[in-house]
């Protein structure tokens, strides 16, 4: 070795070439290329060329894990000295599942076989080795020796240590999978727990969470009875992801109770939604469809906000699209929305979804809605089952990228024994004072016709002559009584054309007037009253029938 070429290189050598120089060569005197000794004498260092550098020598201070193996059963020519500081000594010239056995306990050996076919490289990326580290594995093919005599085919294997970022990123997966959990545990805790139970409909609904960690929506669904006979369906669906979504949600479904005991009509409903959608925050929307069942009329009165139309499949198995009318999602604002009505008689089903249901990436949702018109068309069974068979027709599984909402009712048609457990009785309340008592003879022959307890019976009758009384002080013309008797119930009702709705009060002593309503709300299970779509209103109240 020429030490005088490489004695520069030693410390201090440098700064004693520099003062040596400084004495002969003034900083005046440098010129623009000039090159100070001690720099001038590095640059004159030869650098080795790479085919003169020893292989073996350069892999064995690789810090990766290198291994050599050759021939169709992978035999050991070599590993590099990090590879025996992480798995140990490994024999040459044994096959690789004997030498190797951490390669094939991480299923690398097939990999192995198949970079030898091909004669391209492959790489698989982040497997954790029995020494409990992670890393990506390169295989490429090498060519042992040269010509024809004695070389062969070999595999060089180039394991890099990846540890730290496959912790990193398992920490940001379980970070992700906490976030989702939360979130699906306040989805459900804000969706109902039961599902209310309405005399005249039968109603099973399903909520299944997206499979991914960011696909938990706002999706939510409710029942809502809102007395004498009615009940509102509410379904709608927060845009967004995450605990944000389902907060709104929740709010919005509280809002929606709350709004529903004012018996207000579906797009009056809607519009007090859209107020408080903006409020709770401007930049968030929301689609919605609510709907009111009353089992007289046979039908659903219906609003929506910008959500999916609703299905009804009627008793002869036509299937019908509630397509009109359909208003922006909530949280748009100046937006006046409209009511619609379609068909739900007795042995029809009503099917309320979410986009979840229907929409594909790969598909118009025209044709998703179409293929739930399909499916509920030959689906059958209860409500339970139903909802179960769209959900299964429409390919949903738990890796579904978004979150469902399906909500199935019936109105079933009543025969044999059940239909004296539904009946209804209606009388027209025609002329003046005289159509007090002729509604008080005509509540008790029904009542009295329908078997109930004299108890029941009584109660029954005061009721009418209150309501009656009331609407005929009140009220204008048309007047109409309604009596209606479910499985569970009795309900009064009586219609009539004056908009201006009662409201209980005490009355004074010497008040001639102003005692009906508190005598129907104290002898009552519940009472109410509404507006009517023609411009007046209806007062009922309703009577728990005794068990058995």
């Amino acid at each position: 070795m020429n030490f005088t070429r490489w004695s520069a290189r030693l410390p201090g050598t440098q700064r004693r070439a520099a003062a040596r120089t400084d004495d002969l060569v003034t900083e005046d005197r440098l010129s623009e290329g000039a090159v100070p000794a001690a720099r001038a004498e590095q640059l004159t260092v030869p650098v080795p060329a790479v085919d003169e550098l020893p292989v073996r020598e350069v892999l064995d201070r690789v810090p990766a894990l290198v291994a050599l193996v050759h021939g169709p059963d992978h035999r050991l020519a070599y590993v590099n000295d990090a590879y025996v500081v992480a798995f140990g000594l490994r024999p040459t010239g044994e096959p690789a599942r004997r030498a190797l056995p951490e390669l094939d306990e991480i299923g690398l050996l097939p990999l192995l076989d198949q970079v030898l076919r091909s004669g391209k490289p492959r790489t698989v990326k982040s497997r954790k080795a029995p020494d409990g580290r992670s890393y990506t594995f390169t295989c490429t093919p090498v060519t042992e020796g040269h010509g024809g005599g004695g070389g062969g085919s070999g595999v060089l294997v180039f394991a890099t240590d990846v540890t730290d970022h496959a912790e990193a990123a398992e920490r940001l997966r379980a970070s992700e999978r906490r976030q989702r959990e939360t979130a699906v545990t306040l989805q459900r805790s804000l969706l109902p727990q039961e599902l209310e139970e309405p005399d005249d409909l039968r109603i099973a609904a399903t909520y299944l969470p997206g499979g991914t960690e960011a696909a938990v929506g706002g999706d939510w669904y409710d029942v809502i009875t809102l007395g004498g006979g009615r009940t509102a369906l509410v379904i709608g669906d927060v845009m967004g992801r995450g605990v944000r979504a389902a907060a709104v949600m929740g709010q919005l479904r509280t809002a929606v109770r709350a709004y529903a005991r004012l018996d207000l009509p579906p797009h009056e409903i809607l519009q007090l939604l859209d107020g408080l959608a903006m409020e709770i925050d401007a930049n968030q929307i929301a689609t919605c469809a609510y709907a009111i069942h009353d089992p007289n009329e046979g039908k659903l009165v219906y609003a929506s906000a910008g959500h999916l139309p609703i299905l009804v499949r009627d008793e002869s198995g036509v299937v019908l699209r509630a397509d009109e009318p359909t208003g922006p999602p909530l949280g748009t604002g100046g937006w006046m929305h409209a009511s619609g009505t379609i068909p739900l008689g007795p042995g029809s089903t009503a099917v309320l979804y979410t986009d979840g249901l229907v929409e594909r990436r790969d598909e118009d949702l025209d044709e998703g809605i179409a293929a739930l018109e399909r499916a509920l068309a030959g689906a059958t069974g209860t409500p339970q089952v139903i909802c179960d068979r769209l959900v299964r027709s429409a390919g949903v599984t738990a890796e579904h990228d978004d979150d469902v909402a399906v909500m199935v009712l019936q109105h079933p048609a009543h025969t044999g024994p059940d239909s004296d457990l539904f009946r209804n009785a209606a009388l027209e309340l025609l002329g003046g004072v005289e159509a007090a008592p002729r509604a008080r003879a005509f509540a008790s022959g029904v009542l009295t016709s329908w078997r109930f307890p004299v108890e029941l019976h009584d109660l029954g009758v005061l009721a009418v002559s209150e309501l009656v009384a009331n609407s005929l002080q009140h009220g204008t013309p048309p007047m109409r009584l309604r009596l209606r008797r479910t499985d569970r119930r009795l309900i009064v009702e009586v219609t009539d054309g004056d908009d201006h709705l009662p409201r209980r009060r005490r009355a004074e002593p010497g008040d001639e007037s102003g005692r009906g309503i508190a005598i129907v709300a104290t002898i009552a299970s519940n009472w109410g009253s509404r507006r009517t779509p023609g411009g007046g209103k209806a007062v009922w109240c309703e009577f728990v029938l005794p068990k058995g």
